[in-house]
């Protein structure tokens, strides 16, 4: 039998609990619940544990098979106690009471400790420093709770030490205070652990993106990408980002693999910019999934350096890149087939295709600009529908990225030449009109929302697949063939060929809803512009900072 510490929540002994046994009355103050509701669970779910001494005057139930039973049992939204985060199970609540803790304990205190008591902890440190020492913490606490942080403390440091050589020297003091405060805390679940790392994660996030200028993708836009892709493409083996950033995205494509009742795909790969990100990415990795992946390191743009990601082809591809430079003194690649295009949101379309596996799919998250500048653009945007590597232009709203404002748009891709040969029809989805403010400068996808979006391409590729023909939705999807779109100059903005309920499509439009377009596409590229020149001043704000000027 397993073994369980018998201490109640209120740190005495609870005798009814000895020898892993517990009766109806613990089970209810263990789970957090009034006694009925233990009689409801066990009247209505055949499943539920027998008591080892039936008809005794007070039966008893084995604790592990309580814990594992209740372990699948969530508790609701309404139900959560003040610190419990969503996803915490009644089993979360069972095991803690057994252990004498308190779901919630580790998640209090990582957000004291990245809030109210940050600036007085920190002092002279950057913020985004001090959130980056917290993390590394909070991932040793979660992964060895049993270690001494003292050791973990010690590695880190000279491991920031040796990739930035310009930190000064961290307060002993400061890490000894944080290393000691999360080691006298718990957390009571594996919900509460990731919720924990979450949390500083995102303030890290913020802090080090108002440095450096890094667009981190948005959790609702890593949800429908990466839903979309476990969807269409089951059993994947070989799956990778080349632009990882903080390892948002291969998160969330195992995250959705796992919703799916899928396989985890063996070969998951990486690549990052520089060696910060690729630590955090690392972590990120493991908390969420417990995978050791080595992450490599290379340029912004793959013509910069295409031998930087592992050779071979992907099942699945998924990335958000660094867009709106210009590559002028560069070679054409030999995977610039579709044409010669400076703009590397058109390296990185060509590269993706590049690596995609017969039968494999790609997320690609773009400027809005890329559906419809002309010049170079156009060429690639042209090869790249000509030969069926372009499946679905999902438009996104804008303000959905906590530094700018710009709208993005996700383009679906396919490895051309495979499946059919050349694709017939493009799928476009308009959810510019979608989302809902979070803060004064930020809005994000609601879950139905994404459920819509994922749902709108899933929904097309199995009918194509079929054989069948897909309606759409009026006023959020259209399928466009692909000589309608080529009489357009392969124009691949939803906007273009979606027109909100009531209003006719684009290909029967007056001059007046023409001139519109174009102003529409204008703003657009000056939402672009602006948010090119703020990266641009962001990194010379960086390096600035690092050399002390």
């Amino acid at each position: 039998m397993t073994h369980f510490d018998t201490r109640s929540g209120n740190g005495d002994t609870g005798q009814d609990c000895a020898g892993g046994l517990v009766s109806r009355s613990d089970i209810a103050r263990l789970a957090g619940v009034k006694r009925p509701a233990v009689t409801n669970w066990e009247r209505r779910h055949p499943d539920f544990p027998r008591p080892v001494n039936s008809g005794a005057e007070l039966e008893r139930f084995r604790a592990e098979e309580v814990l594992a039973w209740l372990s699948g049992r969530a508790v609701p939204a309404n139900a959560l106690r003040p610190g419990e985060p969503m996803g915490t199970t009644y089993g979360d609540r069972f095991r803690a009471g057994l252990s004498g803790g308190a779901p919630g304990g580790l998640l209090r205190t990582v957000e004291r400790l990245a809030g109210p008591d940050a600036d007085r902890l920190r002092g002279p440190m950057p913020l985004d420093r001090y959130l980056l020492w917290l993390l590394y913490l909070v991932l040793n606490r979660i992964a060895d709770p049993g270690d001494d942080l003292a050791e973990a403390v010690d590695s880190f440091q000279r491991m920031v030490r040796d990739h930035d050589p310009s930190e000064k020297a961290v307060s002993r003091n400061l890490l000894t205070v944080l290393a000691d405060t999360l080691s006298r805390t718990g957390a009571g679940s594996v919900q509460e652990s990731r919720a924990a790392f979450d949390h500083v994660l995102v303030l890290w996030r913020a802090a080090y993106a108002r440095e450096g200028g890094a667009f981190f993708t948005p959790p609702s836009v890593s949800r429908v990408m990466a839903g979309a892709l476990a969807a269409v493409r089951p059993g994947a083996v070989r799956v990778h980002d080349p632009y990882s950033r903080t390892g948002e995205l291969l998160v969330a494509y195992l995250d959705a693999v796992a919703a799916d009742g899928g396989t985890a795909p063996s070969l998951v790969s990486g690549r990052v910019p520089e060696a910060l990100e690729r630590q955090v990415a690392e972590m990120n990795l493991r908390v969420h999934h417990g995978r050791a992946v080595r992450l490599g390191e290379g340029p912004f743009t793959p013509a910069l350096g295409p031998s930087a990601d592992p050779p071979g082809t992907f099942d699945v591809l998924l990335t958000n890149p660094p867009f709106g430079r210009r590559l002028e003194d560069v070679d054409p690649p030999p995977y610039w087939t579709y044409g010669v295009a400076r703009r590397t949101e058109f390296d990185w379309l060509q590269y993706v295709v590049s690596r995609l596996a017969p039968g494999g799919r790609a997320a690609v998250l773009l400027p809005a600009g890329a559906s419809f500048n002309a010049g170079a653009a156009e060429t690639v945007r042209a090869g790249l529908v000509e030969a069926g590597a372009v499946e679905c232009v999902i438009a996104l709203p804008a303000g959905l990225f906590a530094l700018t404002a710009v709208k993005t748009q996700i383009w679906f891709l396919r490895a051309p030449g495979f499946d059919g040969a050349t694709a017939p029809e493009v799928l476009f989805v308009a959810g510019g009109h979608l989302g809902h403010r979070i803060s004064r400068t930020q809005w994000a996808l609601a879950d139905s929302e994404i459920t819509r979006l994922v749902g709108e391409y899933v929904s097309w590729h199995t009918a194509k697949e079929a054989g069948r023909s897909f309606a759409g939705t009026p006023g959020l999807s259209r399928t466009v063939p692909v000589p309608d779109i080529a009489a357009h100059g392969h124009n691949l903005d939803p906007t273009r060929y979606v027109r909100p309920r009531g209003q006719t499509a684009v290909l029967g439009a007056t001059d007046r809803a023409e001139t519109l377009d174009r102003l529409a596409r204008l703003s657009e590229e000056i939402e672009t512009l602006h948010a090119r020149a703020e990266e641009a001043g962001a990194v010379v704000a960086r390096w600035l900072r690092r050399y002390g000027l």
